[in-house]
């Protein structure tokens, strides 16, 4: 029988894949100067980012201070500080006309930048199954509301979120 634990941790690898697959989607796209691609790109991982994060910031990474110290929740949302200002500063370069070799170096740099969250965020959930049901419960709760609230990442982060984003390229 599949357990709360079982059923997060599929959830949350799954959506690590959805990131993963879609930030490597777009490297290809930046690399072939897709304009329209890149475009639907961006938007499709601005919106798995932001269902994502919003519910890893105002759930799971709460609980998870139990069992982490809090400066490894600060270094999780720094980390998400960070991708908030990748999103804007790949939205920046997709929107150049022509894109140049320097502008796909830099947006390549930048997704790059940001895929070794991906693969280790997702070990978070080897963590999460040490929570209770209840717990569980609430973060699958969570996550279903900020699906229902379907905000992407830069409405979540400058509209709902709390923490200012502090990018450092």
């Amino acid at each position: 029988m599949e357990t709360l634990a079982d059923q997060f941790t599929q959830i949350f690898r799954d959506e690590h894949r959805k990131i993963r697959d879609t930030l490597l989607e777009l490297i290809q796209a930046f690399k072939e100067r897709h304009k329209s691609h890149i475009l639907s790109l961006l938007n499709k991982a601005t919106t798995y980012k932001g269902l994502h994060f919003r519910y890893e910031e105002e759930a799971l990474y709460p609980y998870l201070i139990g069992i982490f110290a809090e400066e490894y929740i600060e270094k999780l949302l720094s980390v998400h500080d960070r991708a908030i200002g990748t999103t804007m500063k790949l939205i920046e370069v997709s929107g150049k006309e022509p894109l140049t070799d320097y502008d796909i170096a830099k947006a390549i740099r930048l997704i790059r930048k940001e895929l070794p969250h991906v693969s280790e965020c997702d070990g978070l959930s080897i963590m999460a199954e040490l929570l209770s049901d209840d717990k569980i419960k609430s973060i699958l709760d969570t996550r279903d509301r900020s699906l229902k609230a379907g905000l992407n990442l830069l409405d979540w982060a400058y509209q709902v979120r709390t923490r200012p984003a502090v990018f450092t390229d």
